[in-house]
């Protein structure tokens, strides 16, 4: 059986780990799990809008070819998406092609391919001594994809 003084101290274990992943810098154990229902909430405003972007990038790509790129500042680095609702062989590389040339270090990336294109990575600029936006990066990566068209890799 757990004493009153273990539940406590697992309690307390508990409310820290929620304080860092919320990154909450609240004490006492309202304001920590406030500050989680306001994290909680931006996550849900985030997904909405990303599938908002993602409903919207299906019905343009009749007009529009071309992948969607959303670019998102981190505190260290960017999140990438792109997104296109057909298949796109080759286009990875230029992506790829494109971080190394801005010389991003691509910390965590998820790519589907099947039906649709979908890259999303972590990246993180090598040299802080040149520091790049999130415009200057979706700049290129838009660049990159433009070039992937003129080329012809794609079906």
């Amino acid at each position: 059986m757990f004493s009153k003084e273990q539940k406590r101290a697992a309690m307390h274990e508990k409310l820290q780990h929620l304080r860092s992943i919320t990154n909450s810098h609240a004490l006492n154990k309202t304001s920590i799990i406030i500050d989680a229902s306001k994290y909680i909430e931006k996550l849900k405003q985030k997904v909405e809008r990303l599938n908002q972007e993602i409903a919207s990038a299906e019905t343009s790509s009749v007009h529009n070819p071309l992948p969607m790129v959303t670019v998102e500042t981190l505190e260290k680095g960017f999140l990438i998406n792109v997104f296109s609702a057909k298949g796109c062989p080759g286009l990875l590389v230029s992506i790829l092609e494109a971080f190394e040339e801005m010389r991003l270090t691509v910390l965590e990336a998820r790519v589907s391919c099947t039906d649709t294109f979908r890259f999303q990575a972590v990246g993180e600029n090598e040299e802080q001594a040149e520091t790049i936006d999130a415009h200057a990066v979706k700049k290129a990566v838009g660049q990159a994809i433009k070039n992937w068209s003129k080329s012809g890799d794609q079906d």
